[in-house]
C-alpha cells in the first residue's frame, strides 16, 4: 500500500469513527504502528486530524472539503486523463481562466508546451506554469487560501472581470443535474460565478466521486456549462441527464 492510498485509507476511517487508535489502524492498513504513528504526524499537519495518545480524532466535518495535501493524492490518473482530454478541446491561441484544485493543477501541466494565454486561480498552478515559455500567464490578485492556494476575494474578482476569456476550466466540489455547480467555500463559489461570466466557453473538470455530491454554496445550474469531462466511472444515467441539460458530455 502506498504512502498516499494509506493515508486516505486512515483518514476515511478516522472521519467515520470520529476517532481511531493507532493500533486499529495499524490492522486496518496491514503496517506497523511505527509507521501509522509517522502517518498520523503527516495528517495532523495537513489539518485533517488531532493526535492523541495512542490514536488520533478528526479535525474534518460533514459538508467540509478535504485538504489539499490529501486530495492531491488521489484518482491522479483519472485526473490526468481529464486533463489531457481538456488541453485538447483548447486551440493553440486561447486564452483560459484555470479553476483551482486539484484537477486543474493537473490541467495546468497539460498544457505547459502549448501557445495559449492562461490565467491561473491558484498559486499551485502559476508555479506548474511559471517556467512554460510557450504560455503567456496571466496571474491575479486575491488571497491565497492556506492550504489550498486557491485565490479568491475582491481582488481575484476584479482580475477576472476586466477580462474575457476563450474558455474557463472549473473545478468541482459537488456537481448534479438537479443542483448544478457547487462549491464549500463562499469566496470560492464567488469567483466561480465571475469565471463562467467572464468566458466564452465553460468546461467543467471532475472525478465521477463528485457528480453525487452537493455542496453549501451555489454556484450555477448544470446549463451554465457547455461540456462536462468526466472519468468513465460516472453514471451513465447521470451523464445523460447531464446531455439532456444541454451539457457536450466526454469520458475518459
Amino acid at each position: 500500500m502506498s504512502d498516499a492510498i494509506r493515508h486516505r485509507a486512515i483518514a476515511d476511517a478516522v472521519l467515520r469513527a470520529g476517532e481511531a487508535s493507532v493500533a486499529q489502524l495499524a490492522a486496518l492498513t496491514g503496517t506497523s504502528e511505527m509507521t501509522v504513528r509517522r502517518d498520523l504526524d503527516v495528517l495532523a499537519a495537513q489539518g485533517v486530524l488531532a493526535r492523541y495518545r495512542g490514536g488520533a480524532r478528526s479535525l474534518l466535518l460533514r459538508g467540509e472539503e478535504p485538504p489539499f495535501g490529501l486530495r492531491r493524492h488521489d484518482g491522479v490518473e483519472a485526473k490526468r486523463r481529464i486533463a489531457a482530454e481538456i488541453a485538447a478541446l483548447i486551440a493553440d491561441g486561447e486564452s483560459v481562466l484555470l479553476d483551482s484544485g486539484t484537477t486543474c493543477l493537473e490541467v495546468a501541466r497539460a498544457l505547459v508546451g502549448r501557445r495559449v494565454t492562461v490565467m491561473p486561480l491558484s498559486l499551485h498552478a502559476v508555479n506548474a506554469l511559471a517556467d512554460a515559455a510557450e504560455v503567456t500567464l496571466l496571474v491575479p490578485g486575491g488571497q491565497p487560501r492556506r492550504g489550498e492556494l486557491a485565490l479568491t476575494g475582491p481582488l481575484a474578482q476584479a482580475a477576472i472581470g476586466s477580462l474575457r476569456f476563450d474558455t474557463a476550466v472549473l473545478g468541482c466540489c459537488g456537481l448534479t443535474p438537479g443542483d448544478g455547480l457547487t462549491a464549500y467555500d463562499l469566496a470560492d463559489a464567488a469567483v466561480k460565478r465571475a469565471a463562467i461570466t467572464a468566458s466564452r466557453r465553460v468546461v467543467a473538470a471532475t472525478e465521477a466521486a463528485k457528480l453525487d455530491r452537493v455542496a453549501l454554496a451555489h454556484v450555477a445550474p448544470a446549463t451554465a456549462l457547455d461540456t462536462l469531462v468526466v472519468d468513465d466511472d460516472a453514471d451513465p444515467d447521470v451523464l445523460a441527464q447531464f446531455g439532456a441539460a444541454g451539457v457536450a458530455v466526454r469520458t475518459v
